[in-house]
């Protein structure tokens, strides 16, 4: 015979049975979650970088890779084809002004010294003996024109007298034609011989006038010797560093071939290499900041090359700092070109993620979720961009490279 179950055991029953399904919601839902940890990608907020959207400034940089070079560079030549006599100093060594850096060997020059000192010697007697004979020639003459005078004299006084006695009959006619004629010949004769004083004068001292000219080449050839000798002995222009140097004793050196250059030390500009898709956006005058090793320099652009060389230009920057004690001699530095500048806009770090000027798709954090953002980016340099759209100030943007997450719209970010 059936028994009616009590009411305490049917309420036993419903509670279990509502405790049963109570656990298995629970861990339905853990399996749900856990399904979801797994299927749903994530990372975790160490894995990236997050960067918040700020008001600041911005500048529009182009980046060039850039070389210090000193602002004054000497290179010393040979004066003449000659040989490396002996080597002095070294190459990477600090050298005084006048320093002896090499010799070149001199015995050609000093061969053509000691000919021009004898081609001058012999203008010198030359001149002398020029003079002496000019001396001789004219006391020659003198002494004639004075014997003519005489005998001009003398036919004078007989003409004098055959015209005093001609008209009395005493002398004839004949006789004192003869006497007249006799001046006539003297006063001829002494003003050939005067003429023959003045040209041979002048004949001599055009003589001695181009043996000077002569000795005056002569003279200047030979200053130019002397400073060909005084070359071979090559000396440092100014303190500075022997950058580079042929060392090679007895090496033979044309005319004019490099042998040494001394650069300074302590006053340098920067030779920069872009790009030739960016030289329509550079123009002398233009800002720069120079970086290296976490310090900063100002300058602006100085030269712009014309001639482009592989696909590149090159111009040169000026510094304002040009004896900063971190540079040194080919030293290299980032050179950052500013093209324009805003002095506040919104900003935000640049990174990975941020591909150049636009609109591209970025991530903002939101409660613990990536979401994509279409956001356009502005002005940038190598460590701020300018956020024009799609962002305000306070979102934090992911900057981080996470282009293998790119095709989903969010994910997880994980503390």
């Amino acid at each position: 015979m059936d028994q009616l179950i009590s009411k305490n055991t049917l309420n036993k029953r419903r509670r279990k049975t509502f405790l049963l399904l109570a656990m298995a919601a629970i861990g339905l839902t853990g399996a749900a979650w856990g399904l979801n940890r797994v299927i749903s990608p994530g990372v975790s907020l160490g894995e990236i970088r997050i960067a918040e959207v700020r008001m600041g400034a911005v500048d529009n940089t182009i980046n060039a890779a850039g070389v210090v070079i000193p602002v004054h560079e000497e290179q010393l030549s040979s004066p003449h084809q000659s040989r490396i006599s002996k080597v002095v100093a070294k190459a990477g060594q600090t050298v005084k002004a006048g320093e002896l850096l090499m010799v070149l060997d001199d015995h050609t020059i000093r061969l053509a010294i000691d000919n021009l000192r004898e081609q001058i010697s012999q203008q010198d007697i030359k001149s002398q003996v020029l003079a002496l004979e000019m001396d001789a020639s004219l006391k020659k003459v003198a002494s004639e024109i004075e014997l003519l005078e005489l005998d001009l004299a003398s036919n004078k006084v007989k003409l004098a007298r055959y015209q005093k006695l001609g008209p009395v009959g005493i002398t004839s006619a004949v006789d004192l034609q003869a006497a007249e004629l006799a001046v006539k010949r003297n006063e001829v004769q002494i003003r050939q011989h005067k003429e023959t004083l003045i040209d041979t004068r002048r004949t001599t001292q055009s003589n001695i006038e181009a043996g000077r000219l002569q000795k005056s080449i002569f003279q200047k050839q030979m200053e130019q010797q002397q400073r060909l000798l005084e070359q071979t002995q090559v000396k440092a222009p100014f303190d500075g560093l022997l950058t580079w140097m042929l060392a090679d004793e007895g090496a033979s050196v044309n005319t004019g071939q490099l042998i040494a250059k001394v650069s300074e030390l302590s006053n340098f500009k920067v030779e920069a290499t872009v790009s030739d898709f960016y030289a329509r956006y550079l123009n002398p005058g233009q800002k720069v900041r120079v970086e290296y090793s976490g310090q900063i320099l100002g300058g602006e652009v100085q030269t712009i090359l014309p001639e482009i060389q592989n696909g590149t230009v090159k111009l040169i920057v000026s510094l304002v700092q040009p004896s900063h004690p971190a540079l040194r001699h080919k030293l290299r530095v980032e050179v950052n070109i500013i093209t324009e500048q805003k002095s506040r806009s919104m900003i935000v770090d640049s990174g990975p993620a941020i591909n150049g000027r636009g609109r591209q798709d970025l991530y903002v954090l939101e409660a613990g979720r990536a979401v994509k953002r279409s956001v356009e980016i502005g002005l940038g340099d190598s460590k701020v961009v300018e956020v024009l759209q799609g962002a305000k100030v306070g979102d934090r943007l992911v900057i981080s490279d996470v282009s293998h997450l790119k095709h989903l719209e969010n994910f997880r970010v994980s503390q």
